[in-house]
């Protein structure tokens, strides 16, 4: 049995990790309620925009008669580009491992269909893991998921440049697909990791490559307008995907934080329980030497 000197300081140890633990609860839970009023801001902004521009597009988005227009996925692309958010930081539960799974699997699956994968990493936990494991990563958006959150950067303006990258890629045919793989927050004990295909073959529309409808009146005129908001949709969902998968990894780490600090409670009430035990029985096993002492004279 261990003295009570090292209970003691068990006991003391454990409640500074229980003061950590909750703090870190605490502060996740203040960043969660921030990023969720910011993205349910953002949606309505972006609905909106949607709104405005399926008034311009034709139904076909542009596609003539007897034509039907490609669903992009798996089965129509052969270069794939897959981008990966996780979080920069851990104690999270298992946030981090169950993208960096999900992102492993999907590139094994691709590549036994003789596809050609190139990986875009968000945060610093998968693009490490995915540098050890030597994979050829684009590293140039790593550290993007710090500035989602933070009132200090231009958040928006950073997701607007790996848009801009991917359209280019898909300009000089290095890839022709885009997948997002990141965790969409459903409920505050529940994310979900999901996968999101980016049309880039839509962006000839955005010019005014297509005949758009005339049944509105618009100033500037259609195509100018949908030259306009095109762009800044896809920007959009970009920052959306970005938005969702930092308040799921803010309530992961609430969630995590939550467990750690219920689990330090319960410990402390078993040590506790064990000094006293042990307290009490020296104190018996002093009584019984004195009163066997006294005896013997």
């Amino acid at each position: 049995m261990a003295s009570l000197k090292e209970i003691k300081g068990r006991i003391s140890s454990v409640q500074t990790t229980q003061k950590t633990t909750s703090a870190m609860r605490m502060v996740a839970s203040a960043k969660l309620h921030r990023t969720q009023a910011i993205t349910q801001t953002f949606l309505e902004y972006v609905d909106e925009m949607r709104n405005i521009i399926d008034c311009l597009m034709p139904d076909d988005h542009g596609v003539s008669d007897g034509e039907t227009r490609q669903v992009i996925n798996a089965d129509t692309c052969t270069k794939i580009a897959i981008v990966a958010v996780s979080s920069s930081s851990g104690l999270c539960g298992s946030f981090n491992s169950n993208i960096i799974k999900a992102t492993f699997n999907k590139m094994a699956e691709y590549r036994s269909k003789d596809k050609e994968v190139i990986v875009i990493p968000i945060g610093k936990k998968i693009a490490h893991e995915l540098h050890k494991a030597g994979e050829d990563v684009l590293l140039d958006y790593y550290s993007l998921a710090d500035y989602i959150g933070n009132p200090k950067s231009d958040a928006y303006a950073h997701a607007a440049f790996l848009i801009e990258h991917l359209i280019h890629m898909y300009n000089e045919g290095e890839i022709d697909g885009v997948e997002f793989l990141y965790h969409h927050f459903k409920n505050m004990g529940s994310q979900v990791i999901t996968s999101e295909w980016l049309d880039l073959s839509g962006t000839s529309a955005f010019d005014g490559n297509v005949k758009l409808r005339t049944d509105y009146l618009t100033e500037p005129s259609p195509a100018e307008l949908l030259r306009q908001l095109g762009p800044k949709m896809m920007n959009s969902r970009m920052y959306g995907i970005l938005l969702d998968s930092v308040t799921s990894e803010h309530a992961a780490r609430m969630m995590a934080m939550q467990t750690a600090d219920d689990n330090a409670k319960e410990l402390l009430q078993e040590l506790v329980l064990l000094y006293n035990k042990s307290r009490q029985q020296a104190i018996t096993n002093e009584l019984i030497d004195i009163m066997g002492g006294k005896t013997a004279e």
